[in-house]
């Protein structure tokens, strides 16, 4: 993974804190994750798609948490620990396999836990900027896909 995906795949977490800030609870569970280059898509399961006020919340309150700099932590903890301190939160809809023993979960703290296999920076700040391209609403599997590019 090169260094812009990292920061991409960084972004993920940054904004998927943000969603769940805007649209609450309901909106915690990752159904899919797309990283190309700069670009990234966040897809969440969620009942509606979500106005252009919140979007644009969501990518304001993404970018506070870039200048905010905080340092990202990544935890590598054998799985019965990480589901004893972390619970069901750092899960996303798409299982992690039971033969894997072993999880990476990174936190941000006070906005979001994910365990994750993936390279991430080790503050927002590297992220520089969030910018958010396009929301699509798919109604029939309750899906929001986040799509967004980091400058």
């Amino acid at each position: 993974m090169d260094e812009i995906e990292v920061k991409t795949h960084t972004a993920l977490h940054i904004v998927k804190g943000a969603v769940v800030k805007v649209l609450g609870e309901k909106a915690k569970w990752t159904a899919n994750v797309y990283v190309s280059g700069n670009h990234g898509r966040l897809t969440v399961k969620f009942d509606r798609k979500p106005t252009p006020e919140e979007i644009a919340e969501i990518e304001k309150l993404a970018n506070e948490k870039v200048k905010e700099s905080v340092p990202i932590h990544v935890y590598e903890l054998p799985r019965k620990e990480a589901e004893k301190r972390f619970g069901e939160d750092m899960y996303d809809l798409f299982p992690v396999p039971p033969e894997v023993k072993v999880l990476k979960v990174v936190v941000i703290e006070g906005w979001n836990v994910n365990a994750c296999n993936k390279g991430h920076t080790k503050t927002t700040g590297e992220v520089e900027k969030i910018k958010i391209k396009k929301v699509r609403f798919r109604k029939s599997k309750k899906l929001v896909e986040i799509s967004f590019d980091v400058s």
